[in-house]
């Protein structure tokens, strides 16, 4: 049964569960370790040890690509033309863009924007195979003008493998896990060094992001999926479908609601335990909604955007635009009754790949920005340097470095 407690007692739920990170940690730096040495035949030896491949090699064949999007259904391909379409045209509005300032007569400050050269999208292929993933890694990427980009996934899927293939994506290989993301990391004669490595994974594709970070660039650190829904009012069939939604994910997802009312509170639980009953993702769900989520009666609805903030959840509902101005942290919003977090899954266009445990209040989610590069131009004449001679010298020889100091003076000592 879903947990109905009051706000007083909510520090222990949004304590999250930790995932058992050094013991994964520990897993994984052999593989990492045998992959920076052996490169290509220690991936192979993992492909066809932890992903059971059985091809001769993990590099995905273009034709095999091209045939796996001619057996996708039609309205698979619909639905990628709609999702793809609203992913391209949010991803354009995250770019930065090149601009410039001149607050001073002489000193000209740009920025300049460049794509990174080669990225790596992880896309999950275990107990739910994850295309949409695939759009929200890829089409960002391609927005961003990346020239390389690689989909690595260690399941034949269909739907992974054709979308691959219709989105043009540059090399895909049929490998997952800590072996894939090392072998990105260091690059292979096959697989390429990735500038940076993006979405989700297990508990050990985390482990080995975190371990290589630096190494490479990663997204984040993903932990379990949650959400947090605040409501005064509303559908408890909704509310209690949404909850599920999520808890269907993976046993350590988390579902939470917020409510000022007693009344919607109960019909919510009932609800939750009724379409439990004729779910096919029960067995998951159940022990989601049962480990980690609760219906937390909170004062007011000002009270609920404060414990909000405190936990800072991957996916946020909320009633109206009202609650937002107060929203501090959070992954990704979803406004009104008419807003699931299952619409940003899939095909609203803002990206799915989101922060959680806690991340959010560091970043937000993927964005079409994480892919490139803004690095900044100045150009000063001789006029501007001249002005700008003491506040260099004077800050230069505070820190004691003499030569910086002097590299101004030599060009004004005429």
């Amino acid at each position: 049964m879903l947990r109905i407690i009051d706000s007083s007692n909510v520090g222990k739920l949004l304590t999250r569960r930790s995932a058992q990170m050094t013991a994964a940690e520990t897993a994984v730096r052999p593989i990492l370790e045998d992959v920076r040495k052996r490169g290509d035949k220690a991936v192979l030896d993992f492909a066809r040890k932890f992903d059971k491949l059985e091809a001769r090699n993990f590099r995905v064949e273009q034709k095999v690509l091209d045939t796996a999007w001619a057996r996708c259904p039609r309205e698979l391909k619909s639905a990628v033309a709609v999702a793809a379409r609203n992913i391209r045209a949010y991803s354009k509005l995250q770019l930065p863009v090149a601009k410039s300032v001149s607050p001073a007569p002489g000193l000209k400050l740009a920025q300049i924007v460049r794509p990174l050269d080669c990225v790596a999208a992880y896309i999950p292929s275990g107990r739910y195979p994850l295309p949409s993933t695939l759009m929200m890694t890829v089409i960002p990427a391609q927005v961003a003008g990346v020239e390389r980009i690689c989909v690595a996934s260690p399941r034949p899927v269909d739907a992974i493998f054709g979308i691959a293939s219709h989105l043009k994506a540059t090399d895909v290989f049929q490998i997952g896990g800590a072996h894939a993301i090392a072998a990105f990391a260091y690059g292979t004669k096959t697989v390429p060094k990735a500038d940076r490595i993006v979405g989700p994974g297990n508990i050990y594709v985390a482990a080995a992001k975190k371990l290589l970070a630096g190494e490479v660039g990663i997204d984040f650190v993903a932990g379990p999926t949650e959400i947090l829904i605040i409501a005064d009012d509303g559908d408890p069939v909704c509310f209690a479908a949404d909850m599920l939604a999520q808890a269907e994910h993976d046993t350590d997802a988390s579902a939470v609601l917020l409510t000022t009312s007693a009344k919607l509170a109960g019909a919510v639980a009932e609800q939750v335990e009724a379409q439990l009953a004729v779910l096919p993702t029960r067995d998951v769900a159940k022990v989601a909604i049962q480990r980690n989520s609760a219906i937390v009666l909170v004062k007011s609805l000002e009270e609920a955007v404060e414990i909000s903030n405190r936990f800072a959840p991957e996916h946020l509902s909320i009633p109206d635009t009202k609650l937002l101005p107060g929203i501090k942290h959070a992954g990704s919003v979803f406004v009104g009754p008419f807003s699931p977090e299952a619409a940003g899954d899939y095909a609203s266009g803002p990206n799915h790949v989101l922060p959680t445990s806690g991340v959010a209040r560091l970043r937000g989610g993927l964005s079409a920005a994480d892919y490139v590069k803004v690095i900044s131009v100045q150009q000063l004449s001789a006029q501007a340097l001249r002005k700008l001679e003491p506040a260099i010298t004077t800050l230069a020889r505070v820190e004691g470095l003499e030569a910086h100091a002097r590299s101004v003076e030599v060009r004004n000592r005429a």
